[in-house]
């Protein structure tokens, strides 16, 4: 036996050129069977309660109420005016869209990619994506004033022959949204259908059995379930990552299809791909790291997970800095004097100069900071850099929006924007039906996918020396 056992050990690479495994402590599938649905079968915390409780007050009171007086009420009641006919509607709607890409990117183009870390990381993500797009969506239901008529927007046919404006960019918008809601759904649920069949076997009750047997469709994971899961698997994973690029394209065509200075830019899908990337990735560690450590998650959600998206979080970020600088240099190199004007006044102008500062503070300086390994081993520090990134994101919208409308080509037209209560009780009513929706997805369904972690590790890969029934904690 020691024989045996000198002969595995000779197989593997030497300790320093291992990756950091899936899973630390060597853990076991049937321990992470249990760790994984332990959370989903036991009983609720009191942190959840903590956090549940006011995110579902904003979500069935604030929201709903603030929904009612601007659709009985209109637009009117919100800080848009002219010159400045968008506000904060078109800025949440955006830095929703940003939220949503990362959970793509993560689940999808690092799936094709073949990256085993993302298994622990991507249910997660796939959740976050699901959740912002359903609070994406809901502006361009509510900024057209009449919500009654959203429908329009439809390509519906009837008997005058009405169909929507293919040329409006709000158009645009509602395709662009409704296809990305509907494939991350089904990209989201069909990765849990294993899980699901997990949690119908361990379940206790008749109630749980029978909502998790109606889930799981039938899964019994045999062979033939197994080949056709992993090739439509496949197919939404290239769905996805497609989407990712094209709904941020088509959101920054908004902006550079019109003729108001600091907006008509050729780099503005590049822009907007990129800033939702490095936006989602910042909410991935807001959301990410609490829940490791309330989930008791360690050995699964490891450190080398939490660096890997520190880093492409400072690759995204990176990304972002150059496009600033070329923003500003192009507005220099045009010799055009509306754009040198708008670009200035983003820095020093007297009226939105502190968010123009704060933009750069925090999506150039702070950013910085994950070139350091210490900053990325420090949970807290991370913790603090993800939040930072959401509210410089949603600066720059805010910036690129409002900075850019508020002084128009002629001085008789300037404006001032400030935003409402009403702007504002609509943005935190879609903040906490956001976690609130988490929260539930946290507690009732797998948060890990259970199926996809054991495939990464040695003892689900009867290939690897380590695999099969040898080794591992139970």
């Amino acid at each position: 036996m020691a024989d045996a056992s000198t002969n595995l050990k000779s197989l593997l690479p030497p300790v320093e050129l291992r990756r950091p495994p899936v899973v630390e402590n060597n853990r076991g599938l049937g321990w992470l069977t249990d760790k994984l649905s332990a959370f989903a079968e036991g009983k609720i915390p009191l942190w959840w309660w903590a956090f549940f409780l006011p995110s579902a007050f904003c979500a069935t009171v604030i929201l709903p109420f603030c929904l009612f007086y601007q659709v009985t009420t209109g637009v009117g009641v919100w800080g848009n005016n002219h010159p400045v006919m968008w506000g904060l509607d078109i800025v949440n709607f955006i830095w929703w869209v940003g939220v949503a890409h990362a959970g793509t990117l993560i689940s999808a183009l690092l799936f094709l990619t073949r990256q085993h870390w993302r298994t622990t990381i991507g249910r997660m993500a796939e959740a976050m994506t699901v959740f912002s797009v359903m609070m994406a969506g809901l502006y361009p239901a509510i900024h057209v004033g009449r919500a009654w008529f959203d429908w329009f927007m439809f390509p519906v046919p009837n008997s005058n022959g009405l169909w929507p404006q293919f040329r409006s960019p709000l158009m645009w918008d509602v395709f662009a949204v409704n296809t990305y809601v509907m494939v991350s759904m089904l990209f989201w649920f069909m990765g849990m259908i294993p899980d699901f069949a997990v949690l119908r076997d361990r379940s206790t009750t008749r109630v749980r059995k029978g909502i998790f047997s109606i889930l799981a469709m039938g899964w019994t994971g045999s062979a033939s379930q197994w080949h056709h899961y992993e090739k439509a698997y496949v197919v939404l994973c290239g769905l996805c990552t497609l989407l990712v690029f094209t709904v941020s394209s088509i959101v920054g065509l908004d902006f550079c299809t019109a003729q108001i200075a600091g907006w008509h830019a050729t780099i503005f899908p590049l822009y907007f791909v990129i800033g939702a990337v490095f936006c989602g990735f910042g909410m991935v560690l807001v959301l990410l790291i609490p829940l490791r450590k309330w989930c008791g998650l360690e050995d699964i959600i490891t450190m080398s997970h939490i660096d890997k998206v520190a880093k492409l979080a400072l690759v995204a970020g990176l990304i972002i800095d150059y496009i600033y600088a070329m923003e500003f240099f192009i507005a220099w190199y045009s010799g055009d004097t509306y754009e040198r004007w708008v670009f200035g006044h983003r820095l020093f102008g007297h009226t939105y100069m502190v968010l123009g500062w704060m933009l750069i503070g925090i999506n150039v300086l702070v950013t910085q900071l994950l070139w350091f390994k210490k900053i990325r081993s420090s949970l807290l520090a991370l913790f603090i850099i993800g939040v930072l990134i959401n509210i410089g994101m949603w600066t720059e919208r805010f910036v690129i929006v409002v900075g850019s409308l508020y002084q128009d080509f002629l001085p008789a037209n300037w404006g001032h924007y400030m935003p409402t209560i009403w702007d504002i009780g609509i943005y935190v009513g879609t903040l906490g039906t956001f976690f609130m929706l988490y929260l539930l997805f946290v507690k009732f369904l797998p948060v890990i996918a259970i199926s996809e972690v054991k495939g990464a590790t040695p003892q689900g890969n009867p290939h690897h020396p380590l695999g099969g029934a040898k080794g591992g904690k139970h």
